[in-house]
């Protein structure tokens, strides 16, 4: 009987090891393909860990950490005030970690001869005030906004930062996914869209920004937001319960290290130093 007992303890003992490995990171698309990649490198010298990274969106991300659905809240804002407070009501105890910085590139259809905006013509096209591209140099053509759905922190930044807290227009077409708004804008001539520098490619192309009034226009790139001449950049985070932090410190402690770091730059974000 001892020994049945003794077999037993030593499976469950076994099992809860096993499961203290077991990492859930769910949230932000923006943070997606960093997350991703943190987690294959972290997962090569950690045999015994296991990481599931999900999208969805940073609202989707610190819900599930209120939900207690996640190990990890994947975020491109800061958390909101109400959500604080339902974590607070959850007691949940929690932690922000900010892992790496992202510059928000705005792109166009690729056939587009429209180069540059300056924020208040971004502001105009995205508060519908700006319905054509001759307005702004380029085609007489309409202009087909697209943002990302509400519940991302990218759709907030954008607001806040590029648009003044002004509202969105009615006819702008949220998107659920980043890729998503590069796939349309790339199939939509008259397109418009924002996404992650980590997002770009060959299929659409970035306009150069100005935020003093059209005086200069700066590309979207790591190296001008490194230099911080790039005007739209914000920080990414990770939020984690305190109660699971022994679980998933090792791999927060491995994104901020200079390797993880080295990891933040090869995919296209902005390393914290």
């Amino acid at each position: 009987m001892k020994k049945i007992i003794i077999a037993i303890a030593l499976i469950a003992t076994v099992t809860v090891a096993q499961s203290q490995n077991k990492i859930t990171i769910k949230g932000s698309d923006t943070v997606l393909p960093l997350s991703q990649k943190e987690a294959e490198t972290f997962m090569k010298t950690n045999k015994s860990s296991s990481i599931t990274v999900v999208g969805g969106g940073s609202g989707v991300g610190i819900s599930a950490l209120i939900d207690g659905t996640t190990d990890i809240g994947m975020s491109s804002r800061p958390i909101k005030m109400d959500e604080r407070l339902k974590l607070q009501e959850a007691g949940r105890a929690y932690k922000e970690v900010k892992i790496a910085f992202d510059a928000l590139a705005v792109i166009v259809n690729s056939s587009n001869k429209a180069s540059k905006l300056t924020r208040e013509q971004l502001e105009g096209i995205y508060t519908g005030k700006i319905k054509n591209w001759k307005e702004v140099g380029g085609d007489d053509m309409q202009i087909v906004v697209y943002a990302r759905e509400t519940s991302s922190g990218t759709y907030e930044f954008f607001k806040e930062h590029v648009m003044n807290r002004k509202n969105y227009a009615s006819t702008c077409l949220n998107m659920p996914a980043t890729g998503a708004i590069v796939q349309s804008v790339s199939q939509t001539k008259g397109a418009i869209g924002y996404v992650g520098v980590a997002y770009l490619d060959k299929s659409v192309k970035d306009v150069a920004v100005s935020y003093d009034k059209g005086k200069t226009y700066i590309e979207a790139s790591v190296a001008n937001a490194k230099n911080k001449t790039y005007p739209i950049v914000r920080p990414l985070f990770y939020y984690y319960p305190t109660a699971k932090e022994k679980m998933v410190k090792p791999f927060v402690d491995y994104v901020l290290s200079a390797e993880g770091q080295k990891v933040v730059e090869q995919v296209g974000y902005i390393p914290l130093n």
